[in-house]
């Protein structure tokens, strides 16, 4: 199977449950079958080096690739040294489960006509559960939970090596160090024992596991898991570009982590989901380690182990109100009886204006989330974790178009019984993915305390400014290098600035700021400056004399 029809799109992100099953394989050629699968004397069949007619059934096409991609990831598992074969093996099962269902899903994803409104009691304010108040005795609440965030990224994005929870954010505390100290102090308050489980990737499992080394003398436990390794597979021959199952040199770019909806069958594997059930844990926090926001909730803990109904849910996922800002984020719906997880990528390019609607769609994942430890479990032994497949791709560094097979977490959520969202307050949703961010959570519009970010009581309006800064502020180092301090944007509402732009120390930003240096010029903001509703452009240099 080569790329599809020019009528077929093929998008980052786009799930192949949109695709369907004859537009995959169609008016395409054909891989050839790989030298080494093909013993002395024995010709090539026809069909994998010729065109294929349409009229060729689908399923005989799909059972042909099928096979094809056995051999070729059998031949990888030969690759494998006896310490890494086991787990090896649990991934290329793993990929080869989901490399199936990407062969054998019909029809798209989702018929649109069949979507409905999540019922009243589904979707929960948490000024509703808020309410209640706390039972006496926290501790035993928290005595139920284990924490785990997703650390499988990189900081390259931001322009940093390595893995992104090591990024100084605050006050020179990483995002890990502010993990850990939350947690820290959950243990210190309540006198519990909250344990910290991160889900590293090969790509940071080693430098993450040498600076968990500080955090010997911490009062947290800190565990570790590696979620699966999957070989990228070839746009044009939909078979894996990796030769051996090493991960340095040339081999760097063949193998990619799957996407945080591996935290099942991983967590599952690694043993660490026995054996917190061995020892009373009900409840996993589930978060990304970005979202500086995503801080354990006692409301929502004691929401979940003593339910107001008396029926325990397995799954529940904190939803917030969208804003302009997040109109791709996935959303809630009814479908088929069951709480469901609608990504944009799972939307007809009819509805995608619709979807984008605030008035229609108002609320969007935040991908904090409660679930149940004895339901994974459960649900792992039945092989009942089913997710939407994402086709992420991309164009490596040699210029090789490849795709990704990916699910994502909160997919799962039609799987459980009894899901609920809750819809939290924007300040548990601060993720920072970009240099806009980090001057958010570095400013004076929050404070630090305990690990955990708060908004300044002097900002009058409980919103998070917009910021928007340029090319030029995309790495950390080149953002850092342009501010003498961060702005004071107390009074802030909308930043945008683009071009060759620096700031002296002590600018106060109110209003809605706009500085735009032209192609070839630059501003420098001068020290003390303050700009109230101001539209900056052209060139404004400042020179030491």
């Amino acid at each position: 199977v080569t790329q599809p029809d020019a009528a077929v799109d093929w998008p980052a992100f786009l799930p192949v449950t949109g695709i369907d099953q004859q537009q995959l394989l169609s008016g395409a050629s054909r891989p050839k079958a790989p030298s080494s699968l093909q013993p002395e004397g024995v010709s090539v069949a026809p069909h994998f080096v010729t065109t294929m007619s349409r009229s060729v059934s689908a399923q005989f096409e799909c059972e042909d690739l099928e096979g094809t991609m056995a051999q070729e990831l059998a031949q990888l598992l030969e690759t494998a040294t006896i310490s890494e074969k086991d787990q090896s093996k649990k991934d290329i099962e793993g990929f080869q489960k989901l490399f199936r269902s990407l062969l054998q899903r019909k029809g798209p994803s989702v018929e649109w006509e069949k979507i409905q409104k999540p019922p009243e009691n589904s979707i929960q304010s948490y000024d509703k559960i808020q309410i209640r108040g706390l039972s006496d005795d926290v501790s035993s609440l928290l005595s139920k939970l284990v924490v785990v965030k997703l650390n499988g990224g990189l900081g390259t994005s931001m322009g940093c090596k390595g893995p992104k929870s090591l990024i100084s954010v605050r006050n020179e505390n990483t995002f890990l160090d502010l993990t850990v100290l939350q947690i820290e102090h959950l243990n210190r308050t309540y006198q519990t024992d909250v344990p910290l489980v991160l889900m590293n990737s090969f790509n940071t499992d080693e430098d993450t596991k040498k600076i968990l080394q500080k955090y010997r003398h911490s009062r947290v436990k800190i565990h570790t898991f590696n979620q699966s390794r999957y070989p990228r597979i070839d746009k044009e021959s939909l078979l894996p570009i990796a030769k051996d199952l090493s991960v340095s040199g040339d081999s760097a770019e063949a193998w990619y982590p799957p996407g945080h909806g591996d935290i099942y069958a991983s967590f599952y594997n690694s043993g660490l989901l026995h054996t917190f059930l061995q020892e009373g844990k009900e409840y996993i926090f589930v978060s990304n380690i970005d979202n500086l926001g995503a801080t354990v909730d006692l409301n929502i803990l004691q929401h979940l182990l003593n339910p107001p109904n008396g029926k325990r849910c397995e799954f529940l996922m904190e939803v917030t109100d969208k804003t302009r800002a997040d109109v791709k984020g996935g959303t809630l719906i009814q479908y088929d009886g069951k709480l469901r997880l609608l990504e944009i990528a799972q939307v007809p390019k009819a509805h995608v204006d619709e979807f984008k609607s605030v008035t229609k769609f108002k609320i969007f994942n935040t991908n904090n989330l409660w679930i149940s430890l004895a339901a994974i479990e459960r649900l792992q032994k039945l092989n009942a974790i089913n997710m939407e497949i994402i086709l992420n791709a991309k164009t490596l560094d040699d210029g090789r178009n490849v795709i990704q097979l990916e699910t994502a977490v909160g997919a799962a959520i039609k799987c459980f019984e009894n899901a609920l969202g809750i819809n939290v307050p924007r300040s548990r949703f601060l993720p920072v993915k970009t240099t806009s961010d980090l001057m958010l959570v570095m400013s004076n519009l929050y404070s630090l305390q305990a690990g955990s970010l708060t908004m300044s009581d002097k900002r009058e309006f409980r919103t998070v400014p917009l910021v928007k800064l340029g090319s030029s502020f995309t790495k950390v180092q080149d953002y850092l290098k342009r501010l003498e301090s961060i702005p004071d944007i107390l009074e802030l509402d909308h930043l945008t600035v683009s071009g060759d732009v620096t700031f002296g120390k002590q600018v106060i930003l109110k209003g809605t700021v706009i500085i735009i240096a032209n192609h070839g010029d630059r501003i420098d903001i001068p020290p003390g400056a303050v700009l109230e509703n101001k539209i900056v452009s052209g060139n404004l240099r400042i020179l030491d004399h």
